[in-house]
């Protein structure tokens, strides 16, 4: 991906962006929205900006979803920052593009940087709302950084950075925590096998063994890959 070489004394780094890999359901609507949005985006606003206001919302949706056990309208609060959150982290690297002023791995780094910590304050909310059992909450946390792990592994050793896994990605997962929280305002708890179990509890757990399953198929594709191209005569 990178390439570090040294002339008189100075450093000069070139960089070979990975392929973007993104197949999830509405992946051609959404490209085709996203780049619209970016030719009628005001000039003052910049990529930064953009990633900025993905930061925010999505802390900020932890921050609804921990204060929800009081304030259970704040659940709809949390879907509108899901919607900003949608809007500055996608928006961000296809403005970029549009404008012609991209700074690969500068944008790379940061975007997944703060889609970290953003994603640590997201489940610490869910994990302090009475809404899903706190273990599952950080099980669905774990998980989700083993994944990103593992695709950013692929992205320095493959070049391909996969954005979604079988028609599933990031906006996938944010229209099902929308219809979850709109749910959860009637149906906090849910029946199975003649039990009641908390509704986000069955949707984390889903989510670890998904992501899970995602995690092991793509590392044994990778390895077999790799090992492929490298094999030793």
């Amino acid at each position: 991906m990178s390439n570090i070489s040294s002339s008189h004394g100075s450093h000069v780094t070139t960089f070979i962006p990975a392929t973007r890999i993104q197949r999830s359901l509405v992946a051609n609507v959404e490209k085709r929205t996203l780049r619209w949005l970016a030719e009628h985006t005001p000039r003052w606003i910049h990529s930064d900006h953009l990633t900025l206001l993905g930061f925010i919302s999505q802390c900020m949706v932890g921050f609804c979803y921990a204060l929800s056990r009081i304030y259970p309208d704040l659940l709809l609060a949390g879907i509108i920052c899901l919607a900003l959150n949608w809007l500055g982290d996608s928006l961000d690297g296809t403005l970029a593009r549009v404008r012609n002023r991209q700074r690969p791995r500068y944008g790379f780094y940061v975007d997944h940087i703060t889609d970290t910590v953003a994603a640590f304050f997201l489940m610490s909310g869910l994990a302090v709302s009475g809404y899903v059992h706190p273990a599952i909450s950080f099980g669905m946390l774990i998980a989700f950084l083993m994944l990103s792990i593992e695709a950013y592994l692929a992205t320095y050793t493959l070049g391909q950075f996969q954005l979604s896994y079988y028609k599933f990605g990031p906006t996938e997962i944010r229209i099902l925590l929308a219809i979850g929280n709109i749910a959860l305002l009637k149906y906090s708890r849910i029946t199975l096998l003649h039990r009641k179990f908390l509704l986000f509890d069955v949707g984390g757990v889903i989510a670890i063994a998904g992501m899970s399953l995602f995690l092991i198929i793509s590392a044994i594709r990778h390895i077999r890959q790799l090992y492929d191209e490298e094999r030793i005569s």
